[in-house]
C-alpha cells in the first residue's frame, strides 16, 4: 500500500521535479520511504530522458515531427524522440554537423537545415539516416562538398544545396545515392561541374543550375552534351547562363555553337549521336568519364580554346576544295582538247591518204605499165 501511495505521489509531482524543483523541498505527506521515492524518481527521469522532447523543441507524436525551428540553436539538439521522421531545424545558428549528430534519430525521412550557419559537413555526417528522403541545406555557408558526404542514403530523393557559397562539387555525392531525383545547386559560386557527377545519378529528373558564374570554356563541353541528352530524355532544368568569357557572357550554354569548342582537346572515347528535344539539334557525345587531369589551374589553362577557332579551318578547307576543283577542271579541259586535236589530226591524215595515195596505186606510173605491154607484143 505504501508503494502505491508513493507512486501516486510521484506521478502528481513529476512535472515539478522535471522543471528542476528541489527534491528535498517537495512535501512528503504520505510518509513514503526514501529508498522507494528515489527508485521511482530515477525510473521517471530515465523514461523522460529516453522518450521526451528537448526543452527548446515541440514534439508531435501523431505526425512524428520535432519542431525545433527559430530557437537560436547552435548545434543539433540531443535526446530527440527516436521515432520521429520529420526534423525541422531551419532558422537557427547551427554551424557544424558532427558525425554522430543523428545517431539517436535513425528513422528520419525529412531533415530541414535551411537558413543556418553551416560551413562544413563531416564525412558521413548523415550516414545513419538510411531512410532519409529529403535533405534541405539551403541558405547556409557551405563552400565545399567532399566525396562521399552523402554516402549510405539509399532512399534520398531530393537534395537542395542552393543559396550557399559552393565553389566545387566532387565527382560523386557518395555511395548509394543513385535514387536522387531532384538536385539543386542554384545561387552558388560554381564555375564548372563534372559530367561524371551527373551521370552517377541515373534517376535524376530535375536539376537546377541558375545563378552561378559558369565559365563556358572547354571545361563545360561535357556538361553541355549531358544537358542536351538530359533534356531530350524529358528532364527538367533551368539552364546554364554563361558568365565568361566575354563573347559568351549572358548566353545560354545550349545555344553556344559546337564550332566554338572545336579547338578543345578530345577527352572522350565513345561518341554517339543524340537529338536535343527542345532545340532540334543532333550532336555527338561521350559515354566515358572525363579525365582527372581537368582539375586545377593548369587543367583550366590547357582547356582554354585556342586563338584559332574552327570556322577559320573551315574556310581554309573550302578554299582548298575550290582550288583543287579548278585545277582538276583545267587538266580535264586540256586532256579533252588533246583528244579532240588527236582525233582531228587522224581524220585529216586518213582523208589525205584516200584522196592522193589511193588513185596512184590504182593506175600506176608509165614506167610500171611498159613491161606489161611489151610482154604482150
Amino acid at each position: 500500500m505504501t508503494t502505491q501511495v508513493c507512486m501516486s505521489f510521484l506521478l502528481r509531482h513529476q512535472f515539478s521535479v522535471l522543471m528542476q524543483a528541489n527534491p528535498v523541498s517537495i512535501p512528503n505527506p504520505f510518509g513514503c520511504q526514501k529508498s522507494n521515492w528515489l527508485l521511482f524518481l530515477s525510473i521517471i527521469l530515465v523514461i523522460h530522458v529516453t522518450h521526451g522532447c528537448p526543452e527548446k523543441c515541440l514534439c508531435y507524436t501523431v505526425s512524428k515531427t520535432a519542431d525545433c525551428k527559430n530557437r537560436g540553436l547552435t548545434e543539433i539538439p540531443t535526446h530527440l524522440p527516436p521515432e520521429i521522421q520529420i526534423l525541422q531545424l531551419q532558422n537557427n545558428r547551427i554551424w557544424k554537423i558532427h558525425q554522430n549528430s543523428f545517431t539517436g534519430t535513425p528513422l528520419l525521412k525529412i531533415l530541414d537545415l535551411s537558413n543556418n550557419s553551416i560551413s562544413s559537413l563531416a564525412p558521413g555526417a548523415f550516414q545513419k539516416l538510411k531512410y532519409l528522403q529529403v535533405l534541405n541545406l539551403t541558405r547556409n555557408l557551405i563552400h565545399y562538398i567532399e566525396n562521399k558526404t552523402f554516402s549510405f542514403l539509399p532512399h534520398l530523393k531530393e537534395l537542395d544545396l542552393s543559396s550557399n557559397s559552393i565553389i566545387r562539387l566532387p565527382e560523386t555525392l557518395g555511395n548509394s545515392t543513385g535514387n536522387i531525383t531532384l538536385l539543386s545547386v542554384k545561387h552558388n559560386k560554381l564555375q564548372r561541374m563534372d559530367r561524371v557527377l551527373l551521370e552517377s545519378l541515373p534517376n535524376l529528373k530535375v536539376v537546377l543550375f541558375k545563378d552561378n558564374p559558369w565559365q563556358c570554356n572547354c571545361n563545360v563541353f561535357g556538361l553541355k552534351l549531358w544537358l542536351e541528352s538530359f533534356l531530350y530524355r524529358g528532364g527538367i532544368s533551368d539552364g546554364i547562363i554563361c558568365s565568361a568569357p566575354g563573347i559568351r557572357k549572358g548566353k545560354d550554354l545550349l545555344r553556344v555553337p559546337y564550332e566554338l569548342f572545336g579547338a578543345c582537346p578530345l577527352r572522350t572515347a565513345h561518341v554517339h549521336v543524340a537529338s536535343a528535344h527542345h532545340h532540334g539539334l543532333e550532336h555527338r557525345g561521350s559515354h566515358k568519364h572525363l579525365h582527372h587531369g581537368e582539375h586545377g589551374e593548369s587543367g583550366r589553362a590547357s582547356c582554354e580554346p585556342k586563338p584559332k577557332p574552327r570556322p577559320g579551318s573551315l574556310r581554309h578547307a573550302i578554299a582548298t576544295v575550290v582550288i583543287t576543283g579548278v585545277v582538276c577542271g583545267i587538266v580535264c579541259l586540256m586532256m579533252l582538247a588533246a583528244a579532240v586535236y588527236g582525233c582531228a589530226y587522224a581524220a585529216i591524215t586518213a582523208k589525205y591518204h584516200r584522196e592522193h595515195l589511193a588513185p596512184a596505186r590504182q593506175h600506176g606510173t608509165p614506167e610500171e605499165k611498159q613491161p606489161f605491154e611489151s610482154s604482150l607484143a
